[in-house]
């Protein structure tokens, strides 16, 4: 298990680990890299979700940061935003949203067409597309569980930007179709037997969680 403190990024869209690549943050962003690297070295596929117990403990901003610092080593990172209750993701890279992982689950455009690259190392995103009322059905379904399979082989990592866990069932059948879940927690506000139910949860889901990211204002 990990534990690496950081400070909030201010702003949703700022990445720290892009503008400010010398910093304390940035530092320890590169520790975490590490550390899921070594912790998951012997794995061909390495897919990992990130989740929290709650909204609003900072998971996407370290998300996209843990991104970013990643493909600041020149590896091949695909981020996808299934966060398709609450999508951010779009705004804090300031990408269009129109089409993306919905697009591909309900048939109606390609992976291939609607990925977009960033410009930052070999960084690229699949945002989360339109709101759909079924997010739990499309991310459950067999669509997905292929769209993995393809990514998988195409990228060194891929990163999922998830719903809170303790919120919506689809991080849950997300959760055991990867190699490692992340869980992000704010220090003063996650409570502890939050983060003791999402542990339940992730091991009732079959779920392999790889440690903690401890995110501070």
């Amino acid at each position: 298990m990990f534990k690496r403190k950081r400070k909030n990024a201010g702003k949703r869209s700022q990445l720290i680990t892009y503008s400010n690549p010398d910093s304390i943050v940035s530092d320890q962003f590169r520790a975490i890299r590490t550390n899921i690297n070594f912790l998951t070295e012997k794995r061909k596929n390495r897919i990992f979700i990130i989740t929290s117990p709650g909204d609003g403990e900072g998971k996407s901003t370290t998300t996209a940061n843990l991104a970013v610092s990643m493909a600041q080593q020149k590896e091949s990172i695909l981020l996808i935003d299934a966060n398709l209750r609450d999508p951010i993701i779009h705004d804090v890279f300031k990408v269009p949203n129109d089409l993306g992982l919905t697009s591909i689950l309900s048939g109606k455009a390609k992976l291939e067409n609607i990925i977009k690259r960033t410009g930052i190392g070999n960084l690229e995103i699949l945002t989360s597309g339109a709101n759909l009322f079924n997010p739990a059905e499309l991310l459950g379904n067999e669509q997905m569980t292929e769209l993995l399979k393809t990514v998988a082989d195409m990228y060194d990592i891929v990163l999922i930007d998830s719903p809170p866990v303790l919120e919506s069932t689809e991080t849950r059948v997300l959760a055991n179709q990867c190699d490692g879940v992340v869980l992000v927690l704010n220090r003063g506000k996650t409570e502890l037997e939050k983060t003791v139910e999402s542990r339940r949860v992730l091991e009732l889901a079959h779920a392999r969680l790889v440690g903690a990211i401890i995110n501070e204002k």
